[in-house]
């Protein structure tokens, strides 16, 4: 059983759940999947869908870096990342977004969510595969203004899920700077 809410105060901030799935495409590293376990359970997420190699719970790594988390935060896996999507759409989420590089596609803080969303990472090095991108509704990018052209899935998939929650932030209290993408 998860541990109490150590910021009730919060809760009240955030009326309705963050109603996602995190989609994990052939991450490579449990301990990048066991810090998503961690934010996941930061952000209140549904569940995580790990697709492909990507290491589950039971994993001794995994678990470490997710201090508990795994314990609670619903996990299902998928032999691939295609019949994952299809099974969420089937299940009635109404918005599937790739969270990757690309040009011409709006940062994840200027995107308006449809919920229930799932939001789909790829593996370190690879991304998500061209095909899986095609199965989405759309994408967002973190802007690369470095020489690497990449961070680290757990840090985008942090920028990614609380832009999600400030969007409902915004949109529950009316705020004019919702997001028109």
């Amino acid at each position: 059983m998860p541990p109490a809410n150590t910021h009730p105060g919060m809760r009240s901030r955030f009326p309705e759940e963050l109603d996602v799935r995190i989609v994990l495409d052939r991450l490579r590293s449990a301990h990048n999947t066991g810090n998503i376990f961690r934010l996941a359970d930061a952000v209140g997420a549904k569940e995580i869908v790990a697709c492909g190699y990507t290491p589950a719970p039971p994993h001794p790594k995994l678990a470490k870096t997710a201090m508990d988390t795994d314990q609670w935060v619903a996990c299902r896996t998928f032999p691939d990342t295609p019949t994952a999507i299809a099974r969420l759409r089937m299940e009635g989420v109404r918005q599937i977004v790739a969270v990757e590089t690309s040009e011409n596609t709006p940062p994840p803080w200027e995107f308006k969510y449809e919920f229930p969303l799932a939001l789909v990472f790829g593996n370190e090095a690879l991304g998500i595969t061209n095909d899986t991108v095609k199965l989405c509704d759309g994408t967002v990018t973190l802007p690369m203004l470095g020489r690497k052209t990449s961070i680290n899935v757990g840090n985008c998939a942090a920028v990614a899920l609380y832009s999600a929650l400030a969007y409902i932030s915004r949109r529950n209290t009316g705020r004019s700077d919702t997001p028109q993408h």
